[in-house]
């Protein structure tokens, strides 16, 4: 009975505790719950703080695109004559020099050319020399003739005083007026044909006389035909699109090769049309590619802004006036530049997927180009040396055949 009389007096205790803690939980479950919602709005006012604080100080100014893909000079190897292909001295893939020997054509037509054009020039320059050299005769000629019709003349006023004093007939004295007349007559022969000689040769030497520069061109066009036979790359780089075979025969401006410099490359991003208001020229870029992923950051800078959308250039270009219209933001290309340094140490490739970052906080720049190119973009000058060499050849030609030193025929 005494225990029984023991739990009955806990229970009432124990309840009173269970009510107790339970009248604890419900006062402090509302200071939670507002600490938690006090809490949560200071994440949410701090983050729209953050995203307040990243859009005036970055993003505002920043446009960036994944649209954008790496392009360079693709500078196709076409031949200027027709020939049979010989020799083939790259393969893609290979690295060749400025001046380095990609095909040869069979030169046996050009070199049978080459040496018909320079036995023609030889014999030009032989020619002139003759020209020459008929007017110095044909002066000597006149001054003979000159003396001849002086003799006549003073033998005519001889014969005519004494034909006055009856010393010598009538008839003689006509004999003597027919050779005067005669001599007169040739002597006006000779000064017309020497004019035309002169004509042929006055002012000019025999290396710019008119005949020895037609066959010197007709020359350098047959040594341009020889040296067309052997193709050279016009820049440093890296072959791609070989499609010529040895044996084939290919005509005039056939593509056969590419040589790609890899050192000339360039981005071409294509921006939303919303994108480009605050766009400039020289703006600095940061350019990501994916063959490098994030482990590696290029620098640039813009070069230009295209001059109209992708979709006005493309070969078949909308035609917004016909059917039912819907807008579509069109895309404008911005070529931008690469540092050069920077992509000799990660070198791309044409074609390449990059994404890149414009940083929009230089307003400084134009819009469009201001200014004409100074100078060529991209030059060669492999083919300066092919007429060089040409004009040496035809100078030596002129001076061996000028120069009166050759052996004279034996009689």
């Amino acid at each position: 009975m005494a225990t029984a009389a023991s739990e009955n007096t806990s229970a009432p205790k124990d309840q009173a505790d269970t009510a107790k803690a339970q009248d604890g939980k419900k006062d402090s479950n509302p200071r939670k719950r507002k600490f938690l919602l006090l809490g949560l709005l200071l994440i949410v006012i701090l983050g729209a703080l953050g995203i307040w604080a990243w859009h005036e100080l970055y993003g505002r100014w920043s446009e960036s695109t994944d649209d954008a893909y790496v392009n360079g000079n693709v500078v196709e190897i076409t031949p200027l004559v027709t020939g049979t292909v010989i020799s083939i001295g790259a393969d893609d893939g290979d690295l060749v020099r400025e001046g380095q020997v990609l095909l040869r054509f069979d030169p046996s037509d050009a070199e049978v050319g080459l040496q018909s054009a320079e036995a023609n020039l030889a014999k030009t320059v032989r020619q002139v020399r003759g020209l020459y050299s008929n007017v110095d005769g044909m002066k000597a000629q006149l001054a003979a003739q000159r003396a001849e019709v002086k003799r006549a003349q003073d033998n005519y006023s001889r014969r005519k005083n004494l034909a006055a004093g009856g010393a010598i007939s009538q008839e003689e004295l006509s004999h003597a007026q027919d050779d005067l007349t005669s001599a007169q007559s040739a002597l006006n022969n000779l000064q017309q044909q020497l004019a035309s000689s002169v004509a042929l040769v006055d002012d000019t030497e025999v290396s710019s006389h008119p005949d020895v520069k037609a066959a010197a061109a007709q020359l350098r066009q047959a040594y341009l035909a020889d040296a067309r036979s052997t193709l050279i790359a016009p820049v440093t780089g890296y072959v791609a699109k070989r499609t010529v075979q040895l044996g084939q025969r290919v005509q005039p401006g056939t593509a056969m090769m590419a040589v790609i410099p890899l050192d000339q490359l360039w981005i071409d991003a294509n921006f939303k049309e919303t994108q480009l208001g605050k766009m400039r020229i020289g703006q600095p870029v940061e350019i990501e590619s994916d063959l490098y992923g994030s482990d590696v950051k290029y620098s640039g800078t813009i070069d230009s802004l295209g001059a109209g959308t992708g979709s006005a250039f493309a070969l078949l270009p909308a035609q917004n006036a016909t059917g039912n219209w819907i807008k579509i933001v069109q895309r404008v290309p911005v070529r931008i530049h690469i540092n050069p340094d920077e992509l000799a140490q990660h070198p791309l490739r044409i074609g390449l997927s990059t994404v890149v970052d414009v940083n929009l906080h230089d307003q400084s720049g134009p819009v469009l180009a201001q200014q004409p190119p100074k100078k060529a973009s991209f030059t060669t000058k492999v083919y300066e040396q092919q007429l060089a060499e040409a004009d040496a050849l035809i100078a030596r030609l002129i001076h061996e055949n000028s120069a009166a030193t050759g052996k004279t025929a034996q009689r």
